[in-house]
């Protein structure tokens, strides 16, 4: 872990993952982010995880408690020496409900008492039990010409459409978080969605279509963001653990070997890279569920993806990103999530694993709140 001094205008992000809980901690001068520390904490070894799974739960993810979760993040700001508590923090995306709904656009305040009408028709579980947001993405004309005032209609006297993204968040899940911040000693001054975050800190104001794919301890998540808003979210049940089990189960070693072999071996062409061998399959049929995700909202939107950007621990393994667009057929790039922000000169020999590692808690800190 590697740390510096900290700004009384600062904020931290705070990501709690499945295996880790991830803060980066970003102040703000002349319109400049400036990354000023950062700290990772793993909250169960993999020898841990493994024993509780093989003999109690079936190889189901431990779950920790809230009073756990509290413990680690102090423990992170602990370790990493972390003052601010000025924090955004994020919500899991499985968690959440998020979908694009289209509806007829007259005015914002007709759109927001229509909302909640509209919800009861994607949202899964009753509408009191969940906080709604939503935010008008994209307005479509009828026909060409200029669009009209609020209110107002399109050429041929139709209302235009209006695309909205709509998210539902369980009050459950709300409470929890913010429970867990306050115990920790945290000033909250926001939650927001991990895949919000993500579109942040790697991509900006790029308006392009680009496919996201963020390889979890758990799960991969696989993002189409259009127009700067995720319009496809789609969860894939394989990660970095699953690839570690593949490849303990394979050459027959512990999983804390296995992990290290990951890390030092990665996916590299050899003739003697028994590692390759035990993990290509996953990641060849993670790859299928990226393609399959891409190709179908471009056959839909008759539009071209422009890019793919890998992050997550994964992400650095050696020879993972060619060998991801080798099967995608696609150029893919590692995710810059510090593109915007200066890098202390102690901090520039890891960037590369801050930028996998922490780009949703660096996207939670440049969160205007």
């Amino acid at each position: 872990m590697t740390f510096f001094g900290f700004r009384s205008k600062s904020k931290i992000g705070v990501d709690i993952g499945t295996s880790s809980i991830k803060v980066v901690e970003l102040s703000k001068e002349s319109g400049r982010f400036k990354l000023e520390n950062y700290g990772l904490f793993e909250l169960e070894s993999i020898d841990e995880a493994v024993k509780v799974s093989n003999q109690a739960l079936g190889d189901k993810p431990v779950q920790l408690t809230d009073r756990d979760l509290t413990w680690g993040v102090k423990e992170v700001l602990k370790r990493a020496k972390i003052s601010t508590r000025e924090t955004v923090a994020s919500i899991p995306s499985f968690s959440t409900f998020a979908t694009i709904i289209t509806m007829p656009y007259l005015s914002e305040e007709d759109i927001a008492k229509s909302i909640p009408f509209e919800a009861r028709k994607y949202i899964p579980i009753p509408l009191s039990e969940v906080t709604l947001d939503w935010s008008i993405i994209n307005v479509a004309q009828e026909k060409a010409g200029q669009f009209p005032p609020s209110g107002g209609q399109a050429p041929g006297g139709r209302p235009p459409t209006v695309e909205i993204f709509l998210v539902a968040v369980p009050k459950e899940e709300i409470a929890r978080y913010q429970s867990i911040m306050k115990n920790a000693g945290l000033n909250l001054r926001a939650l927001e969605l991990e895949n919000s975050a993500l579109i942040r800190a790697l991509i900006g104001n790029d308006l392009s279509p680009v496919a996201i794919v963020n390889i979890g301890g758990r799960s991969t998540s696989i993002l189409i963001v259009d127009g700067g808003f995720e319009r496809v979210g789609h969860n894939y049940e394989i990660g970095g653990f699953e690839i570690t089990k593949s490849i303990a189960r394979s050459l027959g070693i512990s999983l804390k070997r296995a992990e290290e072999l990951k890390r030092s071996f990665g996916i590299k062409t050899s003739d003697n890279n028994a590692v390759r061998e035990a993990l290509s399959s996953l990641v060849d049929m993670m790859a299928f569920e990226t393609k399959k995700t891409i190709h179908n909202y471009e056959d839909q939107k008759k539009t071209k993806i422009s890019k793919v950007l890998l992050v997550g621990g994964l992400a650095n393994m050696p020879n993972f990103a060619d060998y991801f667009g080798e099967k995608l057929g696609m150029t893919v790039s590692l995710g810059n999530s510090l593109a915007r922000v200066i890098v202390p000169a102690g901090a520039v020999r890891l960037q590369a694993e801050i930028n996998s590692t922490f780009a949703i808690a660096v996207g939670l800190a440049m969160r205007e709140v």
